[in-house]
């Protein structure tokens, strides 16, 4: 059996699975302290599915604790970053992007050395060791300890990064260092941010990770631990807790997975309702649609493999004014249960305008009463508007197409949509994301400039699919699964040798273990 679990901003939800069969599930508020929270949702669906825990083969989470982190800046550690790319880059410094509270929290420590290579593989300069060494004594003199580097091209040649980090370790023997090649893609200034903050979370995902690690072990569950990725795939949790940013925007990903499950669609939108925010996505082949462009972390842009989301003020908890014609973005969030009118609060959102249009039935619904019919129309009119507005444009063409309704929010949506050529709320809808955490699989993804000059595209196709797949392998896939995701490849027209940019994800089913 699978046990998935979904550690959320708002609620901490648990599905239990035998094989694609959920045997138990549960949902509860998130708790303050992560390790508690983990074991009161394992309590409950274990007690709900009646099994014992000696039949858990394996444990999925997925967590928004280090998206959170960030958009707080709380939990950051001082950072230092190296980039080797003179004597090019240097009218594009370090960090120059970032909002000023975001660069308060990690620490404006930034050096830049001779170093880097061209797309061809071809080295910019030697990597310059003095500037190397007088950078790591400064951080070394400022007690930092968590360490970002980045080079030129590093995703297609990692030598000058691996070089680096050697000497940052070597000088500072408790240091943790982040590489740009293995968080990020091509485009320095994106990726060097995502090792930064990469760099920033790995004590607070140190912590986080053996809290989970602990909650398994007080309930006698001693099988793998897993966590889920932003790209709907897994990775061991003791792997994650160097990685940490591979789990931005992990959330909406689990929620589209387990939204395919549940429907039996593979391809689709899917509308993510949870307490404040709706997140709608594209499901294409069962995954969730990447974006093509840069991402923005808590204002920090990077350029993870992230799902194509777009988020929207509408939520359970959404302020209702205006008479029903202004929803959110304002939201009461986890306090809900006891601020909302039908729960006897004194705020007016649109669960209770569910309620009051007898689409859903909870908390008491004399408290709505007194709601005039006029306001209530108008809400629950504005609710699909803003529904039907977001789907139009994640929607792949002006056709309908199929829309499912996911997450605890996915009561407000009542009425048929102008963009949907059919409307499915699941059953097991409100913890779809739990599910989509049990449900993940294993990837890899490669990605490389080539030369067509030098081999032919099947060769350099093969060449770096095979790359991708001992990823998987590595991160624990069953080779015999294996199945590629997605190519993509982009001919450089204006560079020479024929110059083309691969990128191949490869995914399969987790391996069992004895």
């Amino acid at each position: 059996m699978r046990l998935g679990i979904d550690v959320g901003g708002t609620h901490t939800d648990a599905v239990l699975l035998n094989g694609s069969e959920i045997v138990g599930f549960h949902k509860a508020l998130t708790s303050s302290d992560v390790k508690q929270g983990i074991i009161d949702s394992l309590d409950a669906v274990l007690v709900a599915g009646q099994v014992d825990t000696a039949e858990i083969d394996a444990v999925m989470i997925g967590t928004t604790q280090f998206t959170n982190a960030v958009i707080q800046r709380c939990d950051l550690s001082p950072t230092a970053l190296i980039r080797a790319s003179l004597p090019m880059g240097s009218g594009v410094p370090p960090l120059c992007d970032w909002p000023e509270d975001a660069l308060a929290a990690v620490g404006d420590h930034q050096y830049m050395i001779q170093g880097g290579h061209l797309y061809n593989g071809k080295p910019i300069a030697e990597l310059d060791h003095k500037s190397l060494n007088r950078a790591i004594a400064d951080i070394s003199s400022k007690g930092i300890k968590a360490v970002a580097v980045a080079a030129s091209f590093s995703p297609a040649v990692a030598e000058h990064e691996l070089l680096m980090a050697k000497a940052v370790r070597h000088r500072i023997a408790d240091a943790t260092v982040t590489l740009s090649h293995e968080i990020g893609r091509l485009g320095l200034l994106e990726r060097e941010n995502a090792a930064v903050l990469n760099a920033a979370l790995v004590d607070l995902a140190r912590h986080v990770v053996n809290s989970m690690e602990r909650a398994l072990i007080e309930r006698g569950i001693n099988c793998p631990v897993y966590i889920s990725q932003n790209d709907g795939t897994l990775m061991a949790a003791a792997t994650i807790a160097r990685y940490p940013a591979l789990t931005f925007s992990s959330g909406p990903t689990n929620s589209i997975r387990g939204a395919a499950l549940l429907s039996g669609l593979s391809d689709a939108i899917v509308v993510d309702i949870g307490g404040t925010t709706a997140d709608i996505g594209v499901l294409a082949d069962g995954f969730p649609r990447e974006s093509n462009s840069h991402i923005e972390v808590g204002g920090v842009r990077t350029n993870f493999r992230m799902p194509d989301i777009l988020p929207i003020g509408l939520g359970g908890g959404s302020l209702v004014a205006l008479n029903g014609r202004k929803i959110g973005p304002s939201s009461v969030g986890y306090c809900l249960s006891t601020e909302g009118l039908v729960f006897g609060g004194n705020t007016l959102t649109a669960t209770d305008i569910a309620v009051a249009n007898g689409s859903c039935k909870l908390g008491d619904g004399v408290h709505v009463a007194h709601l005039q019919a006029e306001v209530i129309e108008t809400a629950t009119q504005r609710m699909h508007e803003m529904i039907d507005e977001a789907v139009d444009r994640m929607r792949p063409s002006e056709k309908p197409v199929p829309v499912i309704l996911v997450g605890g929010g996915a009561i407000l949506i009542s009425r048929s949509l102008k963009t949907a050529s059919q409307l499915i709320q699941p059953d097991h809808a409100d913890v779809a994301n739990a599910l989509g955490a049990a449900i993940a699989l294993v990837g890899g993804e490669v990605e490389h400039f080539v030369s067509y000059s030098a081999i032919t595209r099947d060769e350099a196709l093969t060449q770096v699919t095979q790359q991708a797949q001992q990823k998987a392998i590595a991160a624990g896939a069953d080779a015999e699964t294996l199945r590629v995701l997605d190519v993509e490849e982009t001919v450089i027209s204006y560079m020479d040798d024929a110059a083309a940019r691969l990128r191949i994800k490869v995914v399969g089913d987790l391996r069992q273990t004895a």
